[in-house]
């Protein structure tokens, strides 16, 4: 079977068993600040899990695309090197909330894998292990499926702990957790290795295939197991290692998958399709690069950009190994379309701005290579000894992206040698720092959890009223909220909207006999919207009725920045390209601020269209119509989803424009577009790599922005005595002014530095037999001391000079050496060990040297200093 109908007949089998097919999720989690990339199927459902979110159904199946490249889950360094590690893979998985457990989900595993209907595996090949404890399972796997123990292993406690071990799994040190259940698969007595548990395990002949997860306990703080009321299952199996059983082969780069891959690679690389790592490396990293940028990732030197700029460098460094003349990763990227975008359709649309990402990268990373030479350069010059650190090393790899092995080489070619042991220290601390980052860092116990359910009337209108079903303080549910106290009231219906997809949370007031409640911000706990402030006057109480009053002002200023910012975002991919996406926003009453990925500076004719699309779309004054539907069908009228919302399986569909703008939102809107009045960009600008943020403002806002504006532009006028129409002229000409200005007291400052290099000329001194022109002189910048340098040195025909002194509190130092000296004085010599002793670094050519430092009064005993070194060359 190929990897596709694997993948299908998987999704079809759980579907026939009641399952509700779901389409995997981003590789970035949503609403999950404890993940670096989405890892594992159950990735999506954790909130399901917690007990935190119900959905329409009970039970699910999917294929999730996951990425294990960072953080806790990072074999970056394996991949290529072993049969089964990569960056990206497939995981599939089927999921019961609280309704099937242990005995039906080891029933449909062993079914899907065994039955001559499905995959139909020799049973003798295959092995299980559950948890040491796990009697339960046990006994329906060897009295119902019929395993012989011979063929089942009991796995403790391995890991160094109580409930530490390979068959017991938890979200956290908290939270939901339980034993688990793994099935192996036997490739074979040719193949090294032993069953799990044994010495052997380690070895390439029996591989995990399927795992099962039972969450049967809440862990509380104490380490306490509590059972769950709701027990319930997480399985994973990964669609490269079932697919080389089905293929009948040993590792994952043998599969279908892989083969045309691998050929791919090799062909843009211009090298032989053999078994070659460096060749499994591209192969592989091809895909998480990919599936990274079509969800939105974008390199940079943080966060997830970070990782995957890495994984992008070390498929360059791979293909460079391999023989590779100048880009190639991007070429691939068509051959990966072909083989996963009918399963993956982000990869078809995304298809050119994944290329055009991946080229731009590789061909910064060839600046990068020259940026780690001249880096490595400089720490050369100041190394003792005859060994490059290991921080060093480390340095260069992590900051630069500079292959270990090219220091090495470069070390090779100086008779230096580097330290190996350190670097791997240094990368050792990296990769311990990412797995502390990664951990859940946070107590699943302590989330707070409302069983209660707030019906929003805020489409309606801006007032309304309610029952008071909860109310907080500190934290903590209480009956009673008293005058002055600050806390959280919660009502089984309101008008407020609770802040999500970039929205704040309403203000305004709750009020009934006696008793007011100013709130001061609005969000959500669930389904429950939490109405945050302090009690004015009176005192609330649990069951009590009460009026709801918004702010109605704030609420409509807020309304037309919202609209807006939809606007702008089907402009922006109109305009930029349809690789854009959403990366964060904020819609207050004030403004609205668009966080999107693009790859570069917007020009200024591109803020023009921008402006003018969103405007044509506001004079048009078309409805805004709301649809209320279920997801997939959302998704077929083309809505796009906003960052950071959350969406239930009923969605909201905002069209606006006459299908200009269509996206699944949950905010509060405009009737009609012309309600928005005007909208004006006010910035634009990046704020990471990759990510850009525009800032508008709307209605009346804008109107004040325009004045000010105007306001501004007059004022100018004034100033040059002009007006709006011969501003510009006014300006182009005072501009000219200045310039020649500067040309002019460039060209006193030569001739000043002329003069003073006649009078300079007789103070040269004699080291040894050198001569040396050394002198102070403050006040002067390193262009200027750098022309008249170059002046003396042509002034004096042989002679090392240096020149240096105080500039706005730092010390600016240079030196040159004409030809003749070069062999006995080297300028970036002199100029290190000067700098040295005021502070500071320098370097350079052994004509010509720049450096500076950070304490002027030690600049003249650097200077005595300077001649008794020079005396001894």
């Amino acid at each position: 079977m190929k990897s596709a109908e694997i993948r299908e007949a998987f999704l079809h089998f759980f579907e026939q068993k009641g399952h509700t097919r779901v389409a995997s999720s981003s590789l970035i989690p949503e609403n999950d600040p404890t993940l670096l990339f989405t890892n594992a199927g159950m990735n999506q459902f954790k909130d399901c899990f917690l007990g935190l979110e119900k959905r329409a159904y009970t039970r699910a199946t999917s294929s999730q695309k996951c990425v294990r490249a960072g953080g806790k889950h990072n074999d970056l360094e394996n991949v290529g090197y072993t049969a089964r590690h990569h960056t990206f893979f497939e995981m599939l998985g089927n999921f019961s909330f609280g309704d099937y457990f242990k005995r039906d989900a080891i029933l449909y595993a062993w079914e899907f894998l065994t039955s001559e209907q499905w995959l139909n595996l020799p049973k003798d090949k295959l092995w299980v292990t559950v948890y040491a404890t796990d009697d339960e399972a046990y006994d329906i796997w060897t009295k119902e499926v019929g395993v012989p123990e011979a063929h089942m292993v009991r796995i403790g406690d391995n890991k160094g702990a109580p409930y530490a071990s390979d068959n017991f799994w938890a979200m956290g040190d908290t939270g939901p957790c339980g034993p688990c259940t793994e099935i192996f698969y036997d490739h074979g007595a040719d193949i090294w290795g032993g069953p799990p548990g044994s010495p052997e395990e380690d070895g390439d002949r029996y591989i995990e295939i399927w795992n099962n997860v039972f969450m049967q306990f809440n862990r509380t703080a104490d380490g306490v197991m509590h059972p769950l009321p709701a027990p319930s299952v997480d399985t994973g199996m990964g669609l490269e290692r079932i697919s080389a059983v089905m293929q009948h082969v040993h590792a994952n780069y043998e599969i279908d998958l892989f083969q045309s891959l691998l050929s791919a690679s090799a062909k843009a690389i211009g090298c032989e399709q053999d078994d070659a790592a460096s060749l499994k490396v591209v192969a592989d990293h091809i895909r998480s690069c990919s599936f990274l940028i079509a969800d939105g990732v974008l390199p940079s030197n943080e966060g997830r950009g970070y990782v995957l700029r890495r994984i992008i460098r070390r498929a360059c460094r791979h293909g460079n190994k391999l023989g590779a003349q100048g880009v190639f990763f991007h070429k691939i990227v068509a051959a990966l379309v072909a083989e996963m975008g009918e399963a993956f359709p982000e990869l078809k649309t995304q298809q050119a701005h994944i290329e055009r990402v991946l080229k731009g990268e590789e061909e910064q990373f060839a600046k990068t290579l020259e940026q780690g030479l001249k880096i490595l350069e400089q720490d050369l010059a100041g190394l003792q000894g005859s060994e490059i650190p290991g921080e060093v090393v480390f340095k260069l790899y992590d900051t630069y992206g500079f292959p270990m092995d090219l220091t090495a080489d470069i070390a090779r070619e100086r008779e230096l040698s580097i330290d190996e042991a350190g670097f791997e220290k240094a990368m050792e601390a990296q990769r311990e720092r990412a797995r502390s980052a990664s951990q859940f860092g946070m107590d699943y116990n302590g989330l707070l959890k409302l069983d209660v359910k707030t019906r929003f009337q805020g489409y309606e209108g801006t007032s309304g009223s309610g029952t008071i079903i909860a109310l907080l303080r500190d934290g903590q549910e209480v009956d009673q909220l008293n005058d002055g106290e600050t806390g959280v009231v919660v009502l089984d219906q309101t008008p407020f909207y609770a802040e999500s997809g970039g929205q704040i949370g309403d203000n305004g007031y709750l009020e009934g006999a006696g008793v007011r409640f100013d709130v001061r911000d609005t969000t959500k706990a669930g389904a429950a919207h939490l109405h945050h402030g302090v009690v004015a006057q009176g005192s609330l109480s649990k069951g009590s009725s009460i009026k709801a009053v918004v702010d109605a002002d704030v609420r409509q200023a807020t309304k037309l920045n919202h609209s807006a910012t939809h606007l702008l975002h089907a402009a922006l991919r109109q305009v930029l390209g349809e690789h854009v996406s959403q990366k964060g926003s904020l819609v207050d009453s004030q403004r609205l601020r668009f966080d999107f990925s693009h790859f570069e500076p917007i020009k200024p004719e591109q803020l023009r269209e921008l402006e003018e699309l969103v405007n044509e779309q506001i004079r048009l004054n078309t409805p805004a119509a709301v649809e209320v539907t279920d997801i997939e069908t959302a998704k077929r009228k083309g809505a796009m989803a906003l960052f950071g919302e959350k969406y239930g399986d009923e969605v909201r569909v905002l069209t606006m424009g006459d299908g200009f703008s269509v996206e699944l939102c949950g905010g509060t809107h405009v009737s009609r577009t012309g309600d928005i009045g005007l909208f004006k960009i006010t910035s634009e600008g990046g704020i990471a790599s990759g990510v850009r943020r525009i800032e508008a403002v709307t209605g009346q806002g804008a109107i004040e922005f325009m004045l000010a504006a105007e306001d501004q532009l007059r004022q100018a006028a004034q100033l040059v005595k002009g007006n709006r129409e011969t501003l510009l002229d006014k300006l182009t000409a005072v501009l000219e002014r200045n310039r020649q200005l500067e040309k002019d007291l460039e060209q006193a400052k030569a001739k000043a530095a002329s003069a003073a290099g006649t009078d300079l000329a007789s103070e040269v001194q004699q080291a040894g037999d050198i001569p040396v022109l050394i002198k102070r002189l403050d006040g002067q910048d390193g262009k200027a001391l750098l022309a008249l340098m170059d002046q003396l040195k042509n002034k004096l025909g042989s002679a090392v000079v240096l020149l240096g002194g105080e500039l706005d509190g730092k010390v600016v130092l240079v030196a040159g050496v004409t030809k003749d000296l070069t062999s006995r004085v080297k300028a970036g010599d002199l100029i290190r060990n000067t700098a040295a002793a005021v502070g500071g670094k320098g370097g350079g050519r052994p004509d010509m040297a720049q450096g500076g430092g950070t304490d002027p009064a030690a600049l003249d005993a650097a200077f005595a200093d300077a001649v008794r070194w020079l005396q001894q060359q």
